[in-house]
């Protein structure tokens, strides 16, 4: 296995998620905050589900964002 290969492989997706996820929750939660459907400075629990079907990896990564 190439490692310098399999790091850059990683790196891309995971940039490629980043972006879109990043791009996705700004535009529900101005939307939620245009509507007025935002709670008041509560914490919105966010969560990130990761799969590797092939080599059976499950993985869920949560958090809370303080808007």
């Amino acid at each position: 296995m190439d490692e310098e290969q399999l790091n850059q492989q990683i790196r891309k997706f995971l940039k490629k998620v980043g972006v879109t996820s990043q791009r996705e929750l700004e535009r529900v939660i101005r939307a939620a905050a245009d509507s007025g459907e935002l709670g008041s400075g509560k914490p919105l629990a966010v969560s990130m589900h990761l799969s590797l079907p092939a080599l059976g990896l499950e993985l869920d990564v949560e958090d809370e964002l303080d808007v």
